[in-house]
């Protein structure tokens, strides 16, 4: 092409002098804009390397943040955690193991720019073995507890979270073996302070029952969870916590301890945290849970 051009511009200027000079700038230029284009493509790839590691790293702080939210009962953050449970030597005789799974749907509820509702509902799904002598298995859907909590939008200025409201037994058994067949109410209470990767609270609530079968035995029972747990920057959750019960008409305690393992993954579009762990029961009552048993489960994130 050069070549070509060269011909016209010599036939038009009568010497080589100015062809050769034409020439010289046009490489000149085709140089200019070939470094120009490999410097820019240089340019672009950094950027895309530096924009890939900012998003990358935003969507670790994101994880982070939102494991961070799940150690906080009262977060405004829908989620739907199915929690299996595995509990052996239950009944009179320690023959008995219990196949536990909870579905625990959270929806946090805007009242106002102050205040928060947060619902918190506990389906136990059962599947259970010679629990009592001669009556062999049981399956089906346990009595759901309901809790609401009214919180306040913003932490107290000792950066305290805290919320309270009423909780509801509700009698849903579908075998009179899952469940007490009473309805009860009584009050829930929450309070937790998030330090750093830290954190640390307790929940608990009281049940009394106020009707139901009078063939049942009364409920009458405290609930208390305190808890702990570190949170990584990528988004590894540690927890220990106790989820004790005192039954106030046998006085009786239960008391496992857990300890659970937790991340947070994206799957697709969808956030979801899976967790696992044990628990050792350090009391129970004489017909109870004993020794070890686990936890496993997983909790599908709706983050607003």
């Amino acid at each position: 092409m050069l070549a070509i051009v060269y011909t016209l511009i010599t036939a038009t200027a009568g010497t080589s002098t100015d062809a050769d000079a034409w020439i010289d700038r046009q490489r000149a230029t085709e140089t200019q804009a070939l470094v120009h284009t490999v410097v820019s493509a240089a340019d672009k790839e950094s950027m895309r390397m530096r924009l890939g590691d900012e998003v990358a790293q935003n969507a670790s702080l994101s994880s982070e943040e939102i494991a961070k939210k799940l150690a906080n009962p009262v977060a405004s953050l829908i989620s739907v955690p199915i929690q299996s449970n595995y509990d052996q030597h239950i009944g009179p005789d320690g023959a008995g193991d219990r196949f536990l799974i909870n579905v625990q749907p959270v929806i946090p509820i805007s009242l106002n720019e102050d205040w928060n509702l947060i619902s918190r509902t506990i389906v136990p799904l059962v599947h259970q073995s010679d629990v009592l002598p001669g009556m062999g298995d049981q399956s089906g859907m346990g009595d759901i507890l309901q809790s609401l909590f009214f919180s306040p939008v913003k932490p107290t200025k000792d950066d305290w979270i805290w919320g309270g409201g009423p909780v509801f037994l509700l009698p849903s058994a579908t075998d009179d073996l899952l469940g007490g067949e009473k309805w009860g109410a009584g009050p829930t209470f929450v309070a937790l302070r998030q330090t750093g990767p830290w954190t640390y609270g307790a929940l608990m609530n009281h049940v009394w029952s106020f009707a139901g079968a009078s063939d049942r035995a009364d409920t009458n029972a405290t609930f208390l969870q305190p808890f702990v747990s570190y949170t990584t920057s990528d988004a590894w959750t540690y927890t220990l916590e106790l989820e004790s019960t005192y039954d106030w008409e046998t006085s009786d305690w239960s008391v496992p301890i857990i300890g659970v393992i937790s991340k947070v993954l994206t799957v697709g579009e969808q956030r979801i945290n899976i967790f696992g762990g044990i628990k050792y029961w350090a009391a129970s009552p004489q017909s109870g849970a004993d020794d070890f048993g686990f936890r496993l489960g997983v909790s599908l994130l709706f983050p607003r």
